[in-house]
């Protein structure tokens, strides 16, 4: 009878090493849209940030020779490359210019919530009582930093639906990524599903190519980085987590972001944050803390 070993576990550290630097750098892409978004349009913002992804990608990828992936993949990249690389980077860029970014916060992390449900429905994925915990933690967290950095304006309706509709793509491109990724590598299965979303965004070019011309540098370059770091590694490297693990407990572990965007505005910007913002972010990394931790093996039975 043939067995099949359970995958290695030094692959652990290295899976959440990747997932690590994943939240990151998405956090810092939130520092970065606020320069680039007072420039380019949602859409401009989205192609040139997905441009300048897919050629970085497309190189790591010729480099590597690893070629086109497996026709396995394909519905997860194309589904994936147009809901999450496409859909949720204009809606997203969209809906933050109409409201305020504490509201941002608070709509768009509805994603992992809705992220966690699909991942039962769909996957398969488990529930255990700890992620179940984390979660619920963290979304209180969200909740209060996103309460606090409100400004009291008053939100747009318009920009809590686009917001709202950024969370459900994020959840459905988390959940359509994970079955590729059991065909087709990282590295694929971004780069294919990162040029997708910018064959998606081709309707924008025109903006682009009128907007950078007139742009300055530091808010071209901060849409370069965009698509260099936040989307080509960052990405990369979530999808090598994310065959590690299930959609589920990857999704949880994005709550760390608010708790890094506040960090990285105060470092910065310049923003220093309220104390109810800090117990919040404070509360969002104490959640991934314990989504991300394992109840202890049973010990032996005691007479």
């Amino acid at each position: 009878m043939t067995t099949v070993s359970a995958p290695p576990r030094r692959t652990e550290p290295l899976a959440a090493g990747a997932a690590a630097v994943t939240v990151v750098l998405w956090a810092s892409a939130f520092v970065s849209i606020r320069s680039a978004g007072e420039v380019y349009s949602p859409g401009a913002l989205a192609l040139g940030r997905l441009l300048s992804g897919a050629l970085a990608l497309g190189v790591v990828l010729l480099i590597r020779r690893e070629g086109l992936p497996p026709r396995g993949a394909w519905r997860g990249i194309v589904i994936s490359g147009l809901l999450w690389f496409g859909f949720y980077m204009v809606v997203l860029n969209w809906g933050e210019q109409l409201v305020d970014a504490g509201t941002a916060a608070l709509v768009v992390n509805v994603g992992p919530l809705l992220t966690a449900l699909l991942g039962v429905r769909l996957l398969g994925d488990a529930m255990p009582p700890r992620l179940l915990a984390g979660m619920a933690v963290s979304f209180a967290g969200a909740v209060t930093v996103g309460v606090s950095m409100s400004d009291g304006g008053g939100a747009s309706v318009l920009g809590i639906g686009l917001c709202l509709l950024a969370a459900v793509a994020y959840a459905g491109g988390v959940v359509s990524q994970k079955p590729a990724l059991a065909h087709g590598s990282a590295l694929q299965v971004t780069t294919f599903g990162c040029a997708i979303g910018a064959v998606a965004c081709l309707p924008f070019a025109v903006q682009l190519v009128e907007q950078a011309a007139d742009a300055p540098v530091p808010a071209t370059l901060n849409m370069v980085y965009l698509g260099v770091f936040p989307t080509a590694v960052a990405f990369t490297t979530w999808a090598y987590a994310l065959a590690r693990t299930t959609a589920s407990r990857m999704g949880a572990t994005t709550y760390a972001v608010p708790a890094l965007v506040v960090t990285m505005s105060w470092a910065f910007l310049g923003e220093v944050p309220g104390p109810v913002t800090l117990v919040g972010g404070a509360l969002c990394l104490a959640g991934v803390a314990v989504s991300r931790s394992r109840a202890p093996r049973p010990g032996p039975a005691r007479a």
